[in-house]
């Protein structure tokens, strides 16, 4: 894994989610600030509102993009970290590494990015300016959707300091996981790029598609990052967000009517699985949805490795019960 991220040191430990939270907890000192983004996968979100303020650690949350706000939190607070995504959850938004990184370092704090969305085949975090980057094994890296794990990738002396902690709270990977992410490792790359391959052509058919009203993938045009995503990234990923042109009934319809996907909250694996944000992630809070844009026709799409061409015919035959 140091390898593939280009980087001095990596721990992996049980899963994607304590990833982060250990990361959090070595790195930034009570009565530290956080900042991050409104996109991003709920429960670090929820975890960052909720525990944080507990040890006196203040957070900003900025939209995406929005670098006038990166910056104006950095100014006015004493941030200790910048922990976001790129590409983000669900609408895939991406950051500018490299100049995020240098807002940061400017004002001595660090850049953690999770780039679970890209794998390391699609995009080196580190070596874009980024101190630390974090991944859900559970996704690409192992791949085949049956075993949890995650990674934190970077600097010996920052890594050095999470496994301290680490070793002390638990969170360890069992051996038998370790063996399947190994396993899984060995063809990331074959499966990633076909992946990505896939993944474009599904985006280009769905924007031309009379039932779609909006793709969300980085490696089209008319994505807002499009610019920043093929300045740093090699390939866009297996994940396509799009919404259907129609309310909560017929989406559901829709992803009831899919036969090659599974119906599952999770990614990057080998088999395809679709799922509907409102009724998965969201379902108890719509207020949390309306917040943060989710709407009740918003569907999530990870591409397996199955062939483009069923996968497209499956989806047709799905939207035309719609």
């Amino acid at each position: 894994m140091s390898a593939l991220e280009k980087a001095e040191s990596t721990v992996f430990v049980a899963s994607g989610m304590y990833a982060s939270v250990a990361m959090l907890s070595a790195l930034v000192p009570a009565g530290g600030h956080v900042v991050t983004t409104t996109d991003c996968y709920r429960k670090t979100r929820i975890y960052m509102e909720t525990e944080l303020p507990k040890r006196g650690i203040m957070m900003t949350v900025i939209r995406p993009a929005d670098m006038d706000a990166l910056q104006n939190a950095l100014d006015n607070n004493n941030v200790s970290l910048f922990f976001t995504e790129t590409p983000t959850n669900p609408f895939l938004r991406c950051i500018d590494i490299d100049l995020v990184s240098k807002m940061c370092h400017s004002k001595g704090a660090l850049l953690c990015i999770d780039s679970t969305f890209a794998s390391p085949i699609n995009q080196k975090a580190l070596t874009l300016g980024a101190d630390l980057v974090i991944h859900s094994a559970t996704k690409y890296i192992a791949g085949h959707n049956d075993v949890i794990g995650g990674c934190i990738s970077g600097r010996d002396e920052l890594v050095s300091k999470v496994r301290i902690y680490h070793h002390v709270v638990g969170g360890v990977l069992n051996p038998n996981a370790a063996y399947l992410i190994l396993r899984g490792m060995k063809t990331l790359h074959l499966r990633v790029q076909c992946q990505n391959n896939t993944a474009m052509r599904m985006a280009q058919f769905l924007e031309e598609h009379p039932k779609i009203s909006r793709v969300y993938y980085p490696g089209l045009p008319s994505h807002p990052e499009h610019h920043i995503a093929k300045s740093q990234m090699t390939g866009f990923g297996g994940v396509v967000s799009f919404e259907v042109a129609g309310d909560f009934d017929a989406t559901r319809r829709f992803i009831d009517s899919v036969k090659i996907p599974y119906h599952a909250p999770s990614f990057g694996g080998c088999e395809s699985i679709i799922d509907q944000p409102a009724i998965m992630s969201y379902w108890d809070s719509k207020e949390q949805r309306e917040i943060y844009g989710i709407k009740d026709n918003l569907i999530r799409f990870s591409i397996g490795v199955e062939d483009f061409e069923d996968l497209k015919n499956d989806v047709v035959q799905a939207l035309d019960k719609i």
